[in-house]
């Protein structure tokens, strides 16, 4: 009964997820963690930060972890095809329509409404993502006392570093990781 419904949350996660990767990052955390309980928000964010750091796109990496760690290697076999069906019918479907219809306006018009729609639905993702990694919590802090100012520090000299220099983003994350680590031994509060 848990492959079907982790099959099925996947299916739906699939097809609603128009935009990428990104976009599919709130649908994900719908299904995962407010409907099913099946992971908290930490490790939510976990599977979000893996996902990323691996090769490949991340709606399939993550939908691969979450498999993983429910129901092992079958779990990750099942999540990974029930995100990638529904895609895979869609696609055939919409690509034999655009061959035959891409010449009309109302075509177009559709394709140029669903770029709103998927900025929004990154955005929500990214700040809920921020909003953990800053606040510890999906939302803003109430007080000032709430806020990781190390986290807040990490976060705005990484920005910095990543838009002025341009480095390997990994590196800035390994970076930040030996900062922690560093701050910790040393027994500074995170």
């Amino acid at each position: 009964m848990m492959y079907l419904q982790l099959f099925w949350s996947f299916i739906q996660i699939g097809l609603l997820s128009f935009g990428g990767g990104y976009a599919a990052l709130p649908l994900i955390q719908q299904q995962v963690v407010v409907e099913h309980s099946w992971l908290t928000i930490q490790e939510f964010a976990d599977v979000v930060t893996i996902s990323q750091m691996t090769p490949g796109p991340i709606a399939l990496n993550a939908a691969s972890f979450v498999g993983t760690q429910l129901l092992g290697i079958p779990g990750a076999i099942i999540a990974t095809l029930g995100n990638v069906l529904p895609s895979l019918v869609i696609v055939l479907t919409l690509a034999w329509f655009y061959f035959r219809y891409r010449n009309l306006r109302t075509i177009q018009g559709m394709l140029y409404g669903l770029r709103p729609a998927v900025v929004a639905l990154i955005a929500s993702a990214g700040l809920s993502i921020l909003f953990l990694a800053l606040f510890g919590t999906t939302h803003m802090p109430s007080t000032v006392q709430d806020v990781s100012w190390v986290a807040v520090t990490l976060f705005v000299l990484g920005f910095i570093i990543v838009r002025r220099f341009r480095p390997n983003p990994i590196m800035v994350i390994l970076g930040a990781g030996v900062v922690v680590v560093i701050l910790h031994v040393l027994g500074i509060p995170i």
